[in-house]
Order: C-alpha cells, then sequence, then structure tokens
C-alpha cells in the first residue's frame, strides 16, 4: 500500500494559501501571496531537495497542478525543475480531461476521495502532496493522509485558506522529525498518532 505524504508551508495561525506568488491565489480577496519567499535559506533548501529526492509519485488537485504547470516545466533556473518534469503526476479533478499537458501525467477522475483511496490500494511508489489546499480538505477529511511534513513559518497573517479548518476532523498526530532553520522555519514531520 502507498502512503501518502503532505507538504505544507503555512504560517503560525495554518494558512497554506498562496505562499509561493503574489498572484497564485487570490481567492477572498487575499492580498499576502508570496509570503513564504524571504524565509528561504539554504537549511530549508536542503531539507526541500532531500525530500524531492525521494522516490516518490506526486497528488495534485486541478488548481495546483494548473499553477503548477503554468511556471515549472523546462526551467533551469532551480533543482527542483527536473523532478517536477520527471515525476508521475496524479491529477484529482471533476473537470480535467485526458490528455493532460504536463508529461507523466495521470488523471484521477470522479470524487477524490474514492480515486485516491483506490490509488493507495494499488502497488508504486508513496504519494506526495504539494500543498492543493481544496484537496487536503477531502485527505484530511477522509484520513488518507500518513504524514504532515509542515513548514511553519514564523508570520501570522490574519487570513487566508488554513490548513486545518474550525469544525473539521479531530486527529493526534505525534511528531517524527524536526529542523529549524536559519530564517525561523520550523519544519516539523507529524504523523497519525
Amino acid at each position: 500500500m502507498r502512503k501518502i505524504t503532505a507538504v505544507i508551508s503555512l504560517t503560525l495561525d495554518g494558512v497554506m494559501q498562496a505562499p509561493g506568488r503574489a498572484d497564485e491565489d487570490r481567492r477572498g480577496g487575499f492580498a499576502h501571496g508570496g509570503w513564504a519567499g524571504r524565509y528561504f535559506d539554504p537549511v530549508l533548501l536542503q531539507a526541500m531537495g532531500e525530500g524531492m529526492s525521494r522516490a516518490a509519485d506526486l497528488l495534485f488537485g486541478r488548481r495546483t497542478y494548473q499553477d503548477f504547470f503554468a511556471v515549472w516545466p523546462g526551467r533551469t533556473d532551480n533543482p527542483f525543475t527536473k523532478v517536477l518534469d520527471d515525476s508521475r503526476k496524479y491529477v484529482c479533478s471533476r473537470t480535467l480531461a485526458e490528455p493532460l499537458p504536463w508529461k507523466n501525467s495521470t488523471l484521477l477522475a470522479g470524487e477524490a476521495a474514492a480515486t485516491v483511496a483506490r490509488l493507495k490500494q494499488e502497488a508504486g511508489p508513496d504519494l506526495t502532496v504539494l500543498g492543493c489546499y481544496d484537496l487536503m480538505q477531502t485527505l484530511t477529511r477522509e484520513r488518507l493522509v500518513d504524514a504532515y511534513v509542515l513548514l511553519i513559518h514564523p508570520l501570522v497573517l490574519g487570513r487566508g485558506r488554513r490548513l486545518f479548518q474550525e469544525g473539521g476532523t479531530r486527529a493526534e498526530l505525534r511528531l517524527t522529525k524536526s529542523v529549524t532553520t536559519g530564517t525561523g522555519v520550523v519544519i516539523a514531520t507529524y504523523e497519525p498518532a
């Protein structure tokens, strides 16, 4: 059985919306996009590189897949593009149709809870989710996540889409690893207790 690891950048108040770019996700009038960039340092880049070097397939929701596809393919200014381009990508969507534009992409059509649960039962590499707010709400509710790698930034935004919503599914987690970067980001790995 495959395991799912969610890698999520978030603020101290749990906001995961638009860490990468100002225009990444303006839903709800969110005006704080790109908040994570100033916290990158060698420790964070090394940790992310180690995570990306592990053999895993990627699991995306439609919105994040389309955003990544618009930004990453073919870039030569970073160590991550080759991994993203070459990895098998599974995309949960009720609206997309095949063929998907990014190489090595497979559509998981229908309801994400059912399609991801089936995918977990198949033989193959583990799965990594990078961000994917809407998909994470489903995976968390259905208890399909086996590990959370949370990049907790020393920042409070006060508004935005949060990883764990009020009224969400109760879960107890145990810390299995933590690293603190020079910029104060705590990279904490949690698994269900």
